[in-house]
């Protein structure tokens, strides 16, 4: 069965069946959220280990209290930051099962913190992605979740903001492939039940541009919809290996079945 003739911009992508997107930071306003996640993981380190706070929030991307959507905290994974702030831990003379204990302990006590809990209220979707999503959804297009949160993440933002009539595919990372590995996309094609060359990805770290790209994807489109946090960080936030550059998913818009 063919696909659907999609524009962004000036770009026609054909014969697409499904579109991948990212989540935090591609659909939903959670940047805020992991950042008090961030500096609250920071301080209760540094409550054991007096002078690791600061440094650890450098690790995971919080500058002058603003998060950087392109660190640690914003596109990797529970696993990746926990390893991350082990290992400064590790600096201060720890052994490493004594640093990644400490670690895992930290993260797990947020993590139950009835104090910060991420809500539609704490994280709420960007304006226009539910409509967009509906709109592509009615149209024929599959529509798959692919985050460095953990699956069990994904499908509560799926429930906690009622997209399950829209979204065909939640998957998070739970194993051992995190993205950039294309396997990880490869993976959720097959999920799909669609080949990469007819998918879309739509991300907003370059991780996401680049799996994709590995993995065969018809097109890569970048969204960025922070550009001042991005000149703050004062990192290299460019996407310059996606096919093109967005600010809001309402830049996508079906244009007709593929002969």
């Amino acid at each position: 069965m063919p696909g659907l003739k999609i524009a962004i911009k000036d770009l026609e992508f054909s014969n697409i069946s499904a579109i991948i997107f990212d989540k935090d930071g591609t659909l939903e306003d959670s940047l805020p959220f992991w950042r008090e996640v961030g500096i609250q993981r920071s301080r209760l380190i540094d409550a054991q280990i007096p002078g690791v706070g600061e440094p650890l929030l450098m690790a995971f991307g919080i500058y002058d209290n603003t998060l950087d959507p392109t660190g640690l905290m914003a596109v990797g994974s529970r696993q990746e930051n926990e390893i991350a702030a082990a290992a400064y831990i590790a600096e201060t003379g720890r052994s490493w099962g004594e640093a990644k204990k400490i670690a895992a302990e930290a993260f797990q006590e947020i993590a139950e913190s009835k104090y910060l809990i991420k809500t539609p209220e704490s994280a709420p979707l960007f304006p226009e992605v539910k409509e967009v999503l509906q709109s592509l959804s009615n149209a024929g297009v599959k529509i798959g979740i692919l985050s460095a949160d953990s699956t069990a993440g994904v499908d509560s933002f799926v429930a906690n903001h009622q997209l399950q009539n829209f979204v065909s595919l939640s998957m998070g990372v739970d194993g051992k492939l995190f993205k950039p590995n294309p396997d990880l996309y490869i993976q959720a094609c097959e999920a799909l039940n669609v080949v990469p060359e007819q998918t879309l990805m739509v991300g907003d770290s370059l991780g996401d541009i680049t799996m994709a790209k590995a993995a065969g994807a018809a097109g890569t489109i970048g969204i960025d919809r922070d550009r001042s946090a991005r000149r703050k960080s004062n990192r290299n936030t460019s996407f310059l290996q996606a096919d093109l550059q967005i600010s809001s998913l309402s830049e996508i818009q079906i244009l007709s079945s593929s002969n």
